[in-house]
Parts: C-alpha cells; sequence; structure tokens
C-alpha cells in the first residue's frame, strides 16, 4: 500500500543548542546517524513511500538546507509555513492539497525529529495504521512504554477490533506526574502518544471541518492554489490566519472514531543531549564521545565536540558540547533546561548565537 507521507519539519529544537540553532534545527542535525533526522525520516520509508510520495512542511529559513539534504524532493513537495501555527494548520493544508487529485488516499503524519532503531519494525506497524485506516478511522501508533515517562502523552488502549491489530483510542491523556505514569505502566493499558498519525485525506477533512470549522475555508483554498504561482501568496496571505493548535489537541482528541496500533520499534525522541545514549554507541564507561574527545575517570557523560580537543576528568553524569562559537556544560539531568540558555541569549539580542 503506497503512503501519502506528512513530515513535520518545522520547529527549532532549543534544547540542542549550541549544535541546534534557528537555521540548523534538531531535525536537521546529524543526532543518531551519520545522516540528518529528516533524511533518516525519509529513508525509512521505502518501500512504502519514495522521496517523490512525501511533502515536507517547514519554515522559511529552512527550505535551503531541506532541498539540498533532498535533491529529489519536489519544490512542489515544500509546505512552507510563513509563520508556525502548530500541527493541524500544515496537516489541514496538506490533506486539502492530497485529497484535490487522491481523497481517499491515506496520509501518514510523521514527526522529522524522532528516531527509529528498527525501520523494518516501523514499516510493519505503519502498515497496520495504514490498513486501519482505509475504512476512513483516525489512527495513531502508540508506543509501548518502557518506564513511567513524564515526558511523553499517553493513549488510553480499549478494546482490539476483530481481524486486526488496531484497538479503540479510548483518550488522549496529557503528559503525566510520576505517580499517574507509573500508574498507567503497571495498568498495561496506555501507550505513548509519539505524534504518529494515518488517515484518509477525505477523513482528515471531514473531522477539521467538524472540529476546526475555522480552519476549513483557509486551507481549501490554500489548497487550490498549489501547483500554481500564487500557492506562495495564498500560503502567505491565509496561513497566518488559520488557528495556531495542535492535530491533537484540535482533533485526536475530539473525534469519535480514533484507532490505536500498538507498536514498539525503539522509538526516541531525542527530547535531549540526555536521550543520546539510547541511540549511540557508548564507551564501557556509558560515555557517548564524538570528535576529538579525552574521558579520563569520566562516566555517563554526553561529550561532543566539533573544532577541538576536548579532554573531560573525573565527571559523572556531565553533558559537555562544543559548538566551536558557544560551549555547553550542564548536569545530563538537566539537559532539558537547555532551552533557557536559549531564553537568555535571546533576551541578550545575541542573534548570531541563536
Amino acid at each position: 500500500m503506497k503512503l501519502r507521507p506528512l513530515i513535520l519539519a518545522g520547529g527549532s529544537g532549543t534544547r540542542f543548542w549550541p549544535l541546534s540553532r534557528r537555521s540548523r534545527p534538531k531535525q536537521l542535525l546529524p543526532l543518531a546517524s551519520s545522516h540528518p533526522l529528516l533524511v533518516d525520516t525519509v529513508s525509512r520509508l521505502a518501500p512504502l513511500a519514495t522521496v517523490r510520495d512525501v511533502l515536507v512542511a517547514c519554515g522559511r529559513v529552512h527550505v535551503q538546507a531541506i532541498r539540498k539534504m533532498l535533491p529529489k524532493l519536489p519544490r512542489s513537495s515544500l509546505i512552507v509555513e510563513p509563520v508556525g501555527r502548530n500541527t493541524a494548520p500544515c496537516v489541514a493544508v496538506a490533506a486539502a492539497i492530497i485529497a484535490k487529485k487522491s481523497p481517499e488516499a491515506i496520509i501518514a503524519v510523521l514527526p522529522a525529529d524522532a528516531h527509529v532503531a528498527d525501520p523494518h519494525r516501523f514499516r510493519r506497524d505503519l502498515s497496520s495504521a495504514a490498513e486501519a485506516a482505509t475504512g476512513g478511522s483516525l489512527v495513531t501508533l502508540g508506543i509501548q512504554p518502557s518506564r513511567p515517562e513524564t515526558g511523553y502523552g499517553y493513549i488510553e488502549v480499549g478494546d482490539r477490533l476483530a481481524e486486526s491489530v488496531a484497538h479503540r483510542a479510548i483518550r488522549f491523556v496529557e503528559k503525566p506526574d510520576l505517580a499517574r505514569a507509573t500508574e498507567y505502566l503497571a495498568s498495561g493499558r496506555f501507550l505513548w502518544n509519539a505524534g504518529i498519525f494515518v488517515f484518509r485525506a477525505d477523513g482528515m477533512l471531514t473531522a477539521i471541518e467538524k472540529y476546526l470549522p475555522e480552519m476549513t475555508f483557509g486551507a481549501r483554498e490554500i489548497a487550490n492554489a498549489h501547483g500554481t504561482k500564487k500557492f506562495d501568496a495564498k500560503m502567505n496571505r491565509l496561513f497566518p490566519e488559520l488557528p495556531s493548535i495542535s492535530l491533537d489537541y484540535g482533533v485526536m482528541e475530539k473525534a469519535d472514531d480514533v484507532l490505536v496500533v500498538p507498536a514498539s520499534f525503539g522509538w526516541s525522541d531525542l527530547g535531549s543531549f540526555a536521550a543520546l545514549p539510547e541511540v549511540r554507541p557508548r564507551d564501557e564507561a556509558g560515555n557517548v564521545l564524538s570528535g576529538d574527545v579525552v574521558a579520563v575517570d569520566s562516566k555517563g557523560c554526553v561529550v561532543l565536540g566539533e573544532k577541538r580537543l576536548i579532554a573531560a576528568l573525573g565527571l559523572t553524569d556531565m553533558v559537555v558540547v562544543d559548538a566551536g562559537d558557544a560551549v555547553l556544560v550542564c548536569p545530563k539531568d538537566r539537559s532539558q533546561d537547555v532551552r533557557r540558555i536559549v531564553d537568555e541569549l535571546a533576551k541578550r539580542r545575541a542573534g548570531k548565537l541563536l
């Protein structure tokens, strides 16, 4: 079954500063392999989809880099957002574009900044979700949880459908506290929400008309101009007027016919430098080292260098990142707070470092 993937490649990835910058966000960095996360996301789709089947949503400052990374991506396959409006608007525009030619086409919405350890199982689970979506249901992939994670949303799983691997999705739950996350893990009834959604183009448009009617006209007007010289002008004029809301909040949490396919393919959202040991090789002391690094009596550290030698002595569970023009040093358990550094630099108007 052929898919029409929509890859969400916007966002700034501030928790990976100083490697990530406005013009080079997380999804454009080679964090989990020798290739940027975006390239890995596209590559693992074959043979379910080729790069010519893909739509990529991104910001203006990312267009040149993405075209260089994906040279076979048609220019018309880039949905360039003039402003960030969360995920529902670009999904609405993409669904309307695809529905013009193929209303029953199966769209898979995929974040560009996640890591998948087992691409074969990923394609298997994505195919199962696509099969479940052919009847018009909105489908999501739910990741089997391995720990009481408080940084992810959850999906409560209901009864399994006959002759299918899909289950009814009872509800979406926001990021819980540790006690509730522990309860969810013990119950066996909850999966992590990976932000991967699969649906028919016309099915999503129907759901948007019902739950986000104020988005319908603008999305269709933009889509009607796709492939013409008026497309950019329509995007620039109408897209900023669309409601800023996520697909989760705007549609998935409200819809009646939502299914979830339990999945386990080594997924990681790579939320911060602390996640790199999950996806990169570690030395005998549990360190992730990249570049010219000497680590002595150090354990559990992430040390990344690009320009010069980094020497680490007697460090435990620390992050050290040298990007050439800036160096980050922080405890690994504070790596989620790196965005606060970016906020402080913004206050100082340190544009070259942003």
